[in-house]
């Protein structure tokens, strides 16, 4: 209480230190809970299947299988307690009535899906409610949207306006820490009908990796022990058409078990149900956690030894009486923990008043219950006897340490080897601070790079909208009314859009001398229409695109420059008129488009093929329309009236394109976000630290500044005297962070396939604002120790 000042200082250094680790384990806590709430999650497992190119290099490993390998495995492996399948649907439109939405979340599930994943069935039997065909189950909301308070069981539910469906049940929504979160049960056993997927392609299509395939085992099962035995069972039964007699599967594609609960943070595959977290942002947060507690400790270490002198006499008096060094050491270690405590009251307070924000910002449930468990609250109310005796441990050995007889007589004198370690404190908070500025910029740079880059199409003014089998008849004359409004420039469809992922490969065949053989590559294709290309403003290398004049286009395909390189023709004209089988049709490659970023930067450009389905149906799945710019709401609006004209039993839906293209790079936009809050709070919290160490040395200068103005020095000078040691720290500080950030942000960089260059600037830079922040501290109590009085001050004792 008498030197608030400084105990304030130290209270909010250690309060933000604090929050800022409460808040981070909110986060790490939520993202290892992913999955847990399932009892069984031990036991499951999600099974993967890889591809290989001919040399051995993986080229594609999907996170969902084809649909015969679930049954099979359990035929197979005895040991195997349960299996289940889920198959996203996609956007599904939904009636009631006069009640139609688009529904995204709709998934096709066995009648076994409530055993794996018990999220609380509110209504009907989860033992058979998925059992019979054309039985459909709603999440709560879901059921609550259609049918308010009525109850939904044995009522008759319109589904993408082909089938009716009856609602058997009800479940509780998925919890938000679950890897997939369904909110529309279809019953599997539907899939059976020929006319939705046909229970031949369910047990012999082995080409269509959509479905996510999950097995049960008994506890502690040693699940490797049935995982070596994958490449024998892949090659019992996994055989294509017109595949050579003993050719062995295990070759070309490999199955691997996955952990329930390894999914949300250790996995990356293609074609994940929903989007993952990250075990190295896991990691990256920890590490700046401890960081910035790290430096609250130092900030505390540094206000507590600058306050030394102000309490010399009290130590020296409490040693006289006959205190032994051992208690003050306990009570300047009690004091240290007594301020944490307080330090932890007031982070507990901010956390719980912010935690709602971060959430929304991150998207993600940061509940405060996930501070509430035991083990978290037995850690939390361990920390200020932790931090506590960090932080004091150097101040209670350092004070405890005078001598009575020279701290009475005002002769008390700082050896060197205790602001050396002072020092080492203040070097290592900046050096600290500049890691996080450093990292700040350069994750900032590799974002506005992603976003700026060329992408060899033109993505602005796209609007995107799924295409469905009701448009396929009558797709002309739609796409001829969308055109004769001026704002609309082209409207094109395609299997896939850019921003998506390229999964799909149907093996290709290349004229090699006399026969045609295989490819060694990888080649990826799309459905595309005639108007695909022009629409997203993709330039030719050479050839044409696909032409309504030329009826054999439907056997021709287009290639991309990558494409090109990778089948060994020296240039794009050299590809052009060269025959081609792909998926079993041949025909010639009539052009070559320009390379364009189809998939992120994270992903190489990759060998691509267009193709053009030989009927109308032939796999589109979504559609493109180019707009001008011009007036979008009203060009909305009449995309939308010439849908409902088309389509009337199917709800409107649409995106940007850029939409889409920003939802990309979310989560490295929330990573530097995070990192430029946390580089200010770390520069701010070391800023305490510096000054509490000026103030300690201008203390122990106080008659050397007096002395030095009578004899003639002016503030500039004693200003610059005081700061130059000071700013030597900051300088040492910022070598030791630059190799340090530039390897750490090296490595960050090296998961996108295309990034920027490390700038020298950017070092500089962060040195130099580390410096100006620094000075400004520094500056604040030198000039006012060289404007103070010299008389006054040579009469200090």
């Amino acid at each position: 209480m008498k030197y608030k000042f400084i105990s304030f200082i130290n209270l909010f250094g250690l309060t933000v230190g604090l929050t800022c680790c409460l808040l981070i384990l909110a986060y790490i806590l939520n993202e290892l809970s992913f999955d847990r709430f399932n009892e069984k999650s031990s036991r499951i497992y999600r099974v993967t299947r890889s591809f290989y190119s001919s040399d051995g290099v993986e080229n594609l490993h999907l996170s969902a299988v084809a649909p015969p390998f679930g049954p099979l495995l359990q035929h197979e492996y005895p040991d195997i307690q349960n299996m289940t399948r889920l198959l996203n649907n996609g956007t599904t439109a939904l009636k009631y009535d006069e009640k139609l939405f688009n529904e995204k979340n709709a998934w096709f599930a066995d009648e076994n899906f409530f055993s794996f994943f018990p999220v609380g069935v509110t209504s009907g039997n989860p033992q058979t409610c998925l059992r019979d065909p054309y039985t459909i189950m709603l999440s709560d909301e879901i059921a609550k949207k259609y049918f308010g308070n009525e109850n939904p069981v044995n009522k008759l539910i319109r589904v993408d306006n082909q089938a009716d469906c009856k609602v058997t049940g009800t479940f509780k929504s998925f919890p938000r820490n679950s890897h997939i979160h369904a909110e529309i049960l279809l019953s599997f056993s539907t899939l059976n009908d020929s006319n939705v997927y046909g229970k031949k392609n369910l047990e012999t299509n082995w080409g269509n990796n959509a479905f996510y395939t999950y097995l049960q085992f008994p506890k502690n099962y040693p699940v490797a022990k049935v995982e070596a035995q994958f490449p024998a069972f892949l090659d019992k039964y996994v055989h294509f058409p017109g595949e050579p007699p003993g050719t062995k599967a295990s070759k070309n594609t490999r199955i691997y078990l996955q952990k329930l609960t390894d999914i949300h943070l250790r996995s990356h595959l293609d074609d994940e149900a929903e989007p993952n977290g990250d075990i190295k942002r896991v990691y990256i947060f920890s590490a700046i956690a401890i960081f910035i507690l790290l430096i609250a400790c130092i900030n505390y270490m540094n206000l507590s030894t600058a306050r030394s002198a102000l309490r010399a006499r009290e130590i020296g008096v409490r040693k006289v009486v006959g205190a032994r060094r051992k208690e003050i050491i306990i009570q300047f270690l009690s004091e240290s923990v007594f301020i944490t405590i307080l330090a932890l009251i007031f982070a507990v307070v901010l956390t719980w008043l912010i935690l709602p924000l971060v959430s929304s910002f991150a998207h993600q449930d940061f509940s405060i219950r996930n501070l509430l468990q035991t083990p978290v609250i037995i850690s939390i109310l361990l920390l200020p006897i932790i931090v506590g005796s960090v932080s004091g441990i150097y101040p209670a050995l350092f004070m405890s340490s005078f001598k009575p007889t020279l701290v009475l007589k005002g002769a008390l004198k700082i050896g060197k080897g205790n602001i050396s370690f002072r020092q080492i404190l203040v070097v290592a908070q900046f050096a600290i601070s500049i890691i996080l500025i450093i990292s700040t910029v350069i994750v900032f740079q590799q974002l506005r790079y992603m976003q700026n880059a060329s992408l060899g199409y033109d993505k602005e003014h796209i609007v995107t909208m799924p295409h469905i089998g009701a448009l396929n008849k009558s797709y002309e004359s739609f796409r001829a009314e969308l055109l004769r409004n001026p704002n609309i420039k082209n409207v094109g469809r395609s299997s896939r859009i850019p921003t998506g992922r390229l999964l799909d490969d149907l093996g290709a065949k290349i004229m090699q001398g006399d026969s045609l053989k295989p490819i060694t590559t990888d080649l990826k294709f799309i459905s595309t229409d005639y108007d695909f290309i022009p629409t997203y403003g993709i330039s030719m290398d050479a050839g044409r695109n696909f032409s309504r004049d030329y009826s054999m286009d439907t056997s021709n395909f287009i290639i991309n420059n990558t494409a090109v390189q990778s089948l060994g023709w020296k240039n794009p004209q050299n590809a052009i008129g060269k025959d081609i089988i792909y998926g079993g049709v041949q025909g010639k490659i009539i052009g070559v488009m320009h390379d364009f970023h189809f998939e992120s930067m994270h992903q190489k450009i990759i060998p691509l093929l267009c193709l053009l389905p030989s009927s109308n149906n032939g796999g589109y799945g979504r559609m493109s329309i180019k707009i001008n710019g011009k007036n979008i709401t009203s060009t909305i609006n009449y995309i939308e009236s010439v849908w409902k004209k088309y389509v009337p039993e199917t709800p409107f839906q649409y995106t940007f394109l850029d939409e889409n293209f920003a939802k990309m790079y979310a989560s490295e936009e929330q990573q530097g976000s995070i990192f430029t809050a946390f580089a200010f709070i770390a520069i701010f919290i070391a800023c305490l630290g510096l000054f509490g160490l000026s103030a300690f040395a201008i203390t122990q200068r106080i008659k050397e500044i007096g002395i030095r103005k009578v004899l003639g020095a002016s503030v500039s000078q004693i200003v610059s005297m005081i700061s130059k040691d000071f700013l030597k720290l900051v300088i040492i500080a910022a070598l030791i962070a630059f190799p340090i950030a530039w390897y750490a942000m090296h490595n960050w960089l090296e998961d996108f396939a295309y990034r920027i260059n490390i700038a020298w600037w950017v070092f500089l830079t962060a040195g130099i604002m580390a410096t100006l922040v620094a000075l400004i501290t520094i500056s604040f109590q030198a000039i006012k120790a060289a404007l103070s009085n010299p008389a006054k001050s040579l009469r200090t004792e």
